[in-house]
């Protein structure tokens, strides 16, 4: 394959990396976990050695440089969406920093992992959803609130303030108490929502986090247990 067509098949994310799962060619033993740019998988191609991006350093660099535990590259499979890479490599000493052959040495004992099926257990699904999405919405909020992007109502709460924030507020708080005295779960859902939206750009505007409300549920939901609610 052409080197132009092998990158258009790559999706690079928003900081322009690509997750890179590095493989022992021979065993198949999944080595560790790391993340390419344009320069650096350029490089790794060019050289047929594994080159990376450090996201805690914010730079480029060569497997084994210093350790002399260089990956010989024998190959790079692109997945079905082309938004992650296997690295099938010959390597020549451990992967991992503390001198394991695998980044992934550390196993969960029977215990922990029947502790983890449980407790995975007993999350709602639709619970554990609703969470992500929350997330994702109070980040969009935050990327509205740097960027004030034109045609936008988040950018138009912004601009109007604090003031016009709490109004809408007030509005969506009452029309969900108008929505609960009627027989439509539907309607009702609706308003909610309207409000759950109004107030995470409330809790933008005031600098107050879902880890902040995670925080003061967690230690309520405690003392509640305490006083056997």
């Amino acid at each position: 394959m052409p080197v132009d067509i092998f990158f258009q098949n790559l999706k690079f994310d928003e900081q322009g990396l690509i997750p890179a799962v590095v493989q022992n060619s021979r065993t198949k033993e999944i080595l560790t976990l790391a993340y390419m740019n344009v320069e650096s998988l350029t490089r790794t191609l060019q050289t047929g050695q594994t080159w990376f991006w450090s996201r805690s350093r914010k730079e480029l660099w060569h497997k084994g440089e210093t350790s002399g535990n260089f990956q010989n590259v024998v190959d790079i499979r692109i997945d079905c969406d082309g938004d992650a890479l296997v690295v099938l490599v010959a390597p020549e000493g451990p992967a991992c920093h503390l001198g394991e052959d695998t980044c992934f040495h550390r196993q969960l004992q029977e215990t922990e992992y029947q502790l983890l099926q449980k407790s995975v257990s007993l999350v709602n699904q639709s619970s554990l959803e609703l969470g992500i999405l929350l997330d994702e919405l109070y980040r969009l909020i935050e990327d509205r609130k740097q960027k004030r992007p034109e045609g936008s109502y988040t950018t138009y709460l912004f601009n109007a303030g604090l003031d016009k924030i709490l109004k809408k507020v007030g509005e969506e708080s009452a029309e969900t108490i108008i929505a609960a005295k009627n027989p439509s779960t539907q309607q009702m859902a609706s308003e909610i929502s309207d409000l759950l939206y109004h107030l995470l750009v409330l809790m933008s505007e005031r600098d107050v986090r879902l880890e902040d409300i995670f925080n003061e549920l967690k230690q309520r939901a405690g003392k509640a247990a305490e006083r056997k609610y």
